[in-house]
């Protein structure tokens, strides 16, 4: 087994450079064909499988093709079509709240800043930089979901805990031609090796380097960190 690396930055490079190996083709999972569809799919992915979500929006995206479409439909009827996803009563409102303020201050047009799209309701960092990033081409932060909050943590690449402190103590660290990169990279090793609970160190082409499969860290591996 090697050694620790020297700073968390060369931790955070070499993590890269080595999921790239292992994941030549990580990208987003959600289906979406426009930036409005991938608005709702990140809206709707918080707390819940990309998995799930696909299939709902599989007949969502035939029934809602505009902001007019959710902002004038009544909620409860939303949330019914919405009732197999995590807190489908919460999310139905954010999204038709949403769309109305994009259809009314917006010219129906899905945002392309950070301050814009997190003044929508339900919406904040994370899913703001997942549509910047996927919908708009435009990368000026690291998206932080749960995979990124565990794997970072137990890679001993932030002590962070919070994914708005996380992202801004990652930043730094990471490349800025990689932040895209970055949290497909970890969530398709923490969905595929690194997982929640009983992750594979066994199998991980991390575990050389990584402080909590030598059981040297105070992170707890069985922990699952909030959304």
């Amino acid at each position: 087994m090697g050694t620790p690396l020297d700073s968390r930055a060369e931790q955070a490079q070499e993590v890269i450079d080595r999921l790239h190996e292992e994941y030549p083709d990580s990208t987003i999972s959600l289906n979406f064909s426009n930036r409005l569809e991938l608005l709702v799919a990140v809206v709707l992915s918080a707390q819940c499988t990309d998995e799930r979500v696909n299939k709902v929006t599989a007949d969502l995206f035939e029934k809602y093709q505009s902001p007019d479409d959710y902002a004038e439909v009544d909620t409860d009827e939303l949330a019914e079509d919405l009732n197999s996803v995590t807190y489908y009563n919460n999310k139905a409102g954010y999204i038709t709240d949403a769309c109305r303020k994009i259809r009314d201050e917006h010219d129906g047009e899905v945002p392309d800043t950070m301050s814009d799209l997190t003044d929508l309701p339900g919406v904040g960092r994370k899913t703001a930089n997942v549509v910047l990033q996927h919908g708009h081409d435009v990368v000026e932060g690291i998206v932080v979901d749960t995979h990124v909050q565990r794997l970072t943590r137990r890679l001993g690449i932030t002590e962070e805990e919070r994914p708005e402190a996380i992202e801004t103590d990652l930043m730094p660290l990471v490349p800025d031609d990689e932040w895209q990169a970055f949290t497909h990279l970890l969530i398709s090793h923490g969905r595929a090796t690194c997982t929640a609970r009983n992750p594979d160190c066994g199998e991980c082409v991390l575990a050389d380097i990584c402080p909590s499969a030598k059981g040297d860290s105070e992170v707890d591996l069985a922990s699952g960190e909030p959304w």
